[in-house]
């Protein structure tokens, strides 16, 4: 069994010192084996251009990650945190994954971008990353927010062997409550959902995040639900080892019954 807390908070827009330091009480009050962050956590979410974004993205050895790291070592806990990135002269909306044993963390660069946010950001590059920790003996897969559109993201990580997929999100749609659960039952997979709170505006326009983190088992059902407003630190056990039987009856496995030889093919009549 291992403890998995996800941390809906409510990020203050281009104002990052304040926001590592909310996140830093929201982290000493948790206690678990995975730690989940909204997307995009320390800086706020409603960036149009990159000369607004960059002095607040950061590199691997940055502020945030300095703090995040240290965190999971201190912890013992995996910390999983979307961050703007910085690489050369290039901005990415990524996912840092900390661990306890320290080192670099692993990055998952945002794959599909939603809306302005290719204004700011390149297209990810990294593919979807799987990773295993072996003193937990758990797999976990990593998607970023608007990659749930996509089925194919979550099924190239339980492909690869991920028993959660952990998803950093700014969801401002209701539609992602209907799809996630999906997304657990067609692979079989606990999935955790960060979501932040709050709003923003820009240029007279407003987005509404819509809150609701949850946690859900590979039947779909939530194991943890918040509210769709205000900060909060949810906290569940889960037996990760559950995922890994594909099986849901004595006849049918739903990876073993896959057919990739037709999928692909279009046939016209």
């Amino acid at each position: 069994m291992i403890r998995v807390a996800l941390i809906q908070y409510t990020p203050i827009h281009g104002s990052k010192g304040v926001n590592l330091r909310a996140i830093s009480d929201l982290l000493e009050e948790t206690v678990a084996d995975l730690i989940v962050l909204p997307e995009l956590c320390t800086t706020g979410y409603f960036f149009t251009s990159g000369d607004e974004l960059a002095p607040l993205a950061e590199g691997t050895h940055g502020e945030a990650s300095r703090l995040l790291g240290d965190a999971a070592v201190s912890k013992r806990a995996i910390i999983v945190a979307g961050i703007a990135e910085v690489a050369g002269d290039l901005l990415y909306n990524s996912v840092f994954v900390f661990r306890p044993e320290g080192g670099e963390p692993l990055v998952y660069r945002k794959s599909h971008l939603f809306y302005k946010e290719s204004m700011v950001f390149e297209q990810g590059d990294t593919g979807f990353p799987v990773f295993t920790d072996r003193r937990l003996d758990v797999t976990i897969g990593i998607m970023l927010c608007y990659d749930w559109r996509f089925p194919e993201a979550a099924r190239c990580l339980a492909l690869d062997g991920a028993d959660i997929i952990v998803c950093p999100s700014n969801l401002v749609t209701d539609a992602w409550m209907k799809v996630m659960p999906a997304r657990a039952i067609e692979n079989k997979v606990f999935v955790a959902v960060a979501n932040r709170a709050g709003s923003e505006t820009k240029e007279g326009e407003t987005l509404e995040f819509r809150g609701r983190s949850a946690l859900y088992d590979p039947r779909g059902e939530p194991l943890l639900q918040a509210d769709a407003t205000g900060d909060r630190v949810l906290v569940a056990e889960i037996d990760p080892s559950i995922s890994r039987d594909k099986r849901f009856n004595d006849r049918n496995d739903i990876f073993l019954d896959r057919r990739p030889d037709l999928y692909g093919r279009i046939t016209r009549t």
